[in-house]
């Protein structure tokens, strides 16, 4: 006879289904029970490349702008101090300069006072007085040839202290030879100049000299080989000729005075 399905539930099949009875007790539905899934977080919305997206231009132009005035504000505002710190600082520096000035102008102004008194002691009220060694009450250096050293100065004290300062019989000779050239040129200008003593008209320049060697007195004629008849010593210079007084050796006397007039006519020597 054939077999009829069996469409009953059986225990173990009941069981499995809905759970059992165990011990008196239904037992839960071993069905497995779903978790709840957790939605996810949104995450922040970030570009194509997976950064944030950069602030509008605009914007950071603004910015840079804003910061470029600062910066700007600020350097006005250190160099307005500034310029207040130096405009206070020069009325200062001014004033000390002027200061200094005026004493440097003080001592110039007293140092020039007292050259001219000693000047003026030393020599008397001449335009332009020699520095003379004499004036200070010492004897003038002999130099070479027993030349006396007299300092530059114009007018008869320099001359007159030049001769004085000559040695020996050159003294005499000197003062014969000063009296004969005023003899002459009674507006003789007289200087000394190079230790030697000078004779001229003022502002046409100088026509005689002399000056002191060993043995003799050399008279120099700075237009001599103009002269009538030339002086009879020659020179290494074109115009200029010499005569040479020797002691104990005639002198002519009116020769001389010939020559000092005839050359005191003539174009004199600039120096």
């Amino acid at each position: 006879m054939p077999m009829r399905a069996d469409t009953g539930d059986s225990p173990d099949a009941a069981g499995a289904a809905g759970g059992g009875i165990k011990n008196g007790h239904r037992t839960g539905s071993r069905a497995m029970t779903a978790k709840p899934s957790r939605s996810p977080v949104p995450s922040p919305v970030r570009s194509v490349a997976g950064k944030r997206p950069a602030k509008p231009v605009a914007k950071q132009a603004a910015g840079k702008k804003t910061a470029g005035k600062q910066a700007a504000a600020t350097q006005a505002a250190v160099k307005s101090v500034e310029a207040r710190k130096s405009a206070a600082k020069q009325p200062a520096t001014r004033k000390a300069a002027t200061k200094q000035a005026a004493a440097k102008q003080a001592v110039a102004k007293k140092r020039s006072s007292a050259k001219a008194a000693a000047g003026k002691a030393a020599i008397g009220t001449l335009a332009k007085p020699a520095r003379a060694n004499s004036a200070a009450g010492k004897a003038p250096v002999l130099l070479s040839g027993g030349n006396p050293q007299i300092a530059k100065g114009e007018g008869d004290a320099p001359v007159q202290a030049y001769i004085a300062a000559m040695p020996g019989w050159k003294r005499a000779v000197g003062q014969r030879l000063d009296a004969l050239i005023v003899e002459a040129v009674p507006n003789a200008h007289k200087a000394v100049k190079w230790n030697s003593p000078f004779y001229g008209i003022r502002g046409e320049g100088w026509f005689l000299s002399f000056h002191c060697f060993d043995r003799y007195i050399k008279l120099a004629f700075f237009r001599g080989t103009s002269l009538r008849p030339m002086p009879p010593e020659p020179s290494k210079t074109a115009h200029t000729r010499y005569l040479h007084v020797y002691e104990n050796q005639p002198f002519d006397q009116a020769q001389f005075l010939a020559w000092a007039e005839q050359a005191s006519r003539l174009p004199g020597e600039r120096m």
